[in-house]
């Protein structure tokens, strides 16, 4: 499928199952995982909708879907040692999405011999699509048209932070400034940061399907994405110990550096 083809799956299966839920999701429609790890008929219907084209395109390919793995873990590894795979996430933030936010998304990256090749992710409710294709940079579409995204620059000192783990909220990292919550859906965080809205995001949490897509993006943009001990991520990695998201290389050590000296945090 050419990556326009791919955009415009996820824009019509939004269109199909997301789109019409928002805001109008029935009781019977939400679900538990776990305790507190919410789905929705509308993630299992996209991923559905979305594996079986991505599969029909591409059947030697291995699909890591966020809904399918819950059911079959397994999977996991047969996605670690596939020369070619996609990951898919159907709703990123389906907290938000169950809450009637409008930062959820729908994620997709391809990965050929561990590394990603090309991501996508599109947000329905606020219309943006953001492509990112390995050697031809971060692309942002909508309905202003399409440009080319690089992350912009700012002084070490004047670092923004966001982070997943709730604990840390508020602390500072060796002088920077406080952190704040992510927009709590990896398919929004990732652009933020390209758009310069955060300088750098802490994860706790690491799943392929939520960080492989903004990985791309933000190293197509100028960013870099690596673990906590200062490890450029893998999307072969899937255990890592957390996650630090940056705007630029520099950023990416001053921050592992400032996790370091920061032994009080929570």
């Amino acid at each position: 499928m050419e990556t326009d083809e791919v955009l415009s799956l996820l824009k019509d299966v939004a269109e199909e199952v997301i789109n019409p839920r928002f805001r109008a999701l029935a009781a019977g429609e939400i679900h538990e995982k776990r305790p507190g790890d919410l789905v929705t008929d509308a993630d299992r219907e996209a991923e559905v909708l979305i594996t079986a084209a991505l599969v029909g395109a591409y059947p030697d390919a291995v699909v890591l879907g966020e809904e399918t793995f819950a059911g079959d873990p397994a999977l996991m590894e047969r996605y670690a040692a596939a020369d070619h795979a996609f990951t898919v996430d159907p709703v990123d933030g389906t907290k938000n999405f169950v809450h009637g936010s409008k930062d959820h998304a729908v994620m997709v990256a391809e990965t050929v011999a561990g590394e990603a090749v090309r991501a996508w992710i599109w947000q329905p409710q606020h219309e943006l699509g953001f492509v990112a294709e390995r050697g031809a940079g971060t692309w942002r579409h909508g309905a202003e048209g399409s440009r080319r995204l690089t992350v912009p620059e700012r002084p070490e000192g004047a670092l923004r932070g966001r982070t997943s783990r709730r604990a840390w909220i508020g602390q500072s990292l060796d002088g920077l400034e406080p952190m704040t919550l992510t927009w709590v859906s990896c398919g929004i965080d990732y652009p933020q940061l390209v758009e310069g809205a955060a300088d750098y995001i802490v994860y706790a949490k690491a799943a392929p399907w939520d960080h492989v897509p903004g990985s791309l993006l933000l190293s197509e943009a100028g960013g870099l994405l690596g673990t906590t001990a200062g490890v450029t991520y893998s999307p072969r990695d899937i255990a890592p110990p957390g996650l630090v998201a940056a705007g630029s290389p520099t950023a990416y050590d001053h921050v592992c550096r400032a996790l370091a000296a920061s032994a009080h945090l929570p």
